[in-house]
């Protein structure tokens, strides 16, 4: 690992550094000192990188051939599965490595909160991220609606109609995201514009998120920091770039599978339904990865209120590194909310099971307890256990608890008493 800057040894490339230091750039990214203990639940941010590029670029390749209109969509949808050059596969690639995209960023958001990356000094990069999994859920929905399925149509119909529960502004609201008095035409050319345009702002929240995080560095699995730079870590090339290619492989292994083999698993057979205007699904649903956030705004029987609480409950993610008291960033270090995250954790795929299901009968009832459980977790659970939770203690070094048998903090600090 380099201790000192990069100076480039031609004139050419001093000259062209002196002006535009990408060679150092390259060269800090290669020599980035990495805690030795990051384990595979780290890889799931270069595979989301992966997953971002793989989404602009089979994105721009679909766009080529898509028709915004409300009379063509559906049809051009089927003329790039059909006529284009391997349209299908592009498409498939698209459709898929969007439930992929969102796969990624749940086990990316859950590993941050077991690990407790959110808390200081890395408020900053957890925000960045939330606002990347706002823009992300937009992006998504609006890339739902351009099929002009079924499902589609109607989705749209539902989702964007929330925005009526706001007082006086929300019938305006409404009228101006639809173009008109209903979803039509001028909708889905709105829909497809900025479907376009918001992947091009989450790459450059992307950008910021990265160089956040190089200014903290990385948390790690015991949740320390970084005591001696030479025994505690590792440069980024090639340890962790190995360990990321080798985690990329087998997520494109997943990947891969769906895309070949169960293309359409992971959507609604209604959206191989040209978009009809008179007849309304049996049941309207979302995709899989917005099931969570669905099934909490249909357990509240206001509007108004449900859509209060679909957005608290995004929003609260935001507030987590003040909601959490407690110092100690691990959960490996803190039994009572290890518990509490596993709750955490059945909790949201209960939210999303249900918000597949009817909004009626046990599946309501199911509903309100786990979006009550959800709150009562973020806003009451977290504050106490930081002020009652009896932890474990620390290791003195990231290095120690990797070569075993390392001394507590606590056990050294007895022992100095006694001496």
């Amino acid at each position: 690992m380099s201790d000192h800057e990069y100076v480039p040894k031609s004139k050419f490339g001093k000259w062209f550094n002196d002006r535009l230091p990408l060679l150092s750039l390259a060269s800090h990214l290669t020599d980035y000192p990495t805690p030795k203990n990051l384990n595979y639940w780290w890889t799931f941010g270069g595979i989301l990188t992966f997953c971002l590029i793989t989404q602009i670029v089979t994105g721009l390749t679909l766009a080529m051939h898509y028709i915004a209109h409300a009379d063509m969509a559906f049809e051009s949808v089927e003329h790039i599965m059909r006529d284009v050059n391997y349209g299908w596969l592009i498409r498939y690639i698209h459709s898929n490595g969007a439930s992929m995209f969102f796969l990624a960023v749940y086990i990316h958001i859950f590993r941050s909160l077991f690990y407790g990356s959110y808390k200081s000094p890395r408020e900053i990069i957890w925000i960045i991220g939330i606002i990347i999994y706002l823009l992300m859920m937009a992006t998504a929905f609006m890339g739902y609606v351009l099929p002009w399925g079924q499902m589609s149509f109607w989705g749209a119909t539902v989702i964007t109609n929330l925005f009526s529960a706001i007082p006086l502004v929300g019938e305006g609201i409404v009228t101006w995201l639809w173009g008109g008095y209903s979803v039509d035409n001028p909708t889905l050319t709105r829909f497809f514009t900025l479907h376009y345009l918001i992947p091009f702002l989450i790459l450059g929240l992307v950008v910021l998120h990265i160089w956040a995080l190089h200014v903290p560095g990385n948390n790690n699995p015991v949740g320390i920091d970084i005591k001696k730079p030479s025994k505690d870590t590792v440069p980024f090339h090639p340890y962790i770039v190995i360990k990321d290619g080798f985690a990329l492989l087998m997520f494109m292994i997943v990947f891969a599978f769906f895309v070949f083999y169960s293309p359409n698993i992971l959507g609604h057979a209604d959206n191989y339904i040209e978009a009809n205007p008179m007849v309304t699904p049996a049941h309207i649903v979302p995709e899989w990865y917005l099931l969570p956030f669905y099934a909490i705004l249909r357990s509240v029987p206001d509007k108004l209120m449900g859509v209060i609480a679909m957005l608290s409950a995004i929003l609260i993610l935001a507030a987590l590194p003040w909601l959490d008291t407690s110092k100690i960033r691990s959960a490996v270090f803190r039994p009572l909310y290890k518990q509490f995250y596993w709750i955490l954790v059945v909790d949201v795929l209960v939210l999303g099971y249900v918000g597949a299901m009817p909004a009626e009968g046990l599946y309501l009832l199911i509903a309100r307890v786990a979006t009550a459980y959800y709150f009562v977790h973020f806003l009451l659970i977290l504050p106490i256990l930081g002020f009652k939770e009896k932890t474990i203690p620390l290791p003195l070094s990231i290095t120690e608890p990797i070569l075993g048998g390392a001394p507590m903090a606590t056990a050294v600090k007895k022992k100095e008493s006694i001496d």
